[in-house]
């Protein structure tokens, strides 16, 4: 008599590596990002590249799951923060980048971390008659935002 193997689907734990596909959609149902149409993602759970509220609600699910579910406003990516609204002195903007450069409001500009490694993004909010200065909104644009997430998960490492 032979017996016969059967093995449970692995399920998501942390540090978990994930081939996936999956669709963010803002307040608004318009789609952040969407894999489905294309190539699925593969990400490391706990390297920053979801939201740590994201990844939460994918531990424990089993590989081959088909799930949505909605974030609150704020839990994806943090609420508003008033300080994160700065102005940033157009001298220093000339020398972080080019000093011919003109700001726009919606504009997302990246700058570079102190550390020089890396970069984070601001988006123009407003800026100074006489152009001395620009306003910039450093908060995830997401922040504060519901969000709706639907994954397919393909792999589970």
């Amino acid at each position: 008599m032979s017996t016969v193997e059967t093995s449970a689907p692995a399920l998501v734990q942390p540090g978990s590596f994930l081939t996936l596909h999956y669709r963010m959609a803002g307040p608004d149902g318009a789609d952040i990002i969407n894999t489905f149409g294309g190539k699925p993602a593969t990400l490391s759970l706990g390297t920053g590249e979801l939201s740590p509220a994201i990844e939460q609600r994918l531990l424990g699910l089993p590989e081959g799951t088909r799930t949505s579910f909605a974030l609150p406003a704020g839990e994806a990516f943090g609420e508003r923060n008033p300080d994160l609204l700065q102005w940033v002195a157009r001298k220093l903007l000339n020398e972080l980048g080019d000093p011919h450069e003109k700001y726009s409001v919606g504009d997302v500009v990246q700058f570079p971390t102190p550390d020089g490694m890396g970069q984070y993004a601001g988006s123009v909010q407003q800026v100074k008659e006489g152009g001395d200065a620009v306003q910039f909104d450093f908060n995830h644009p997401l922040a504060g935002q519901p969000v709706a997430f639907e994954v397919q998960l393909i792999g589970v490492l």
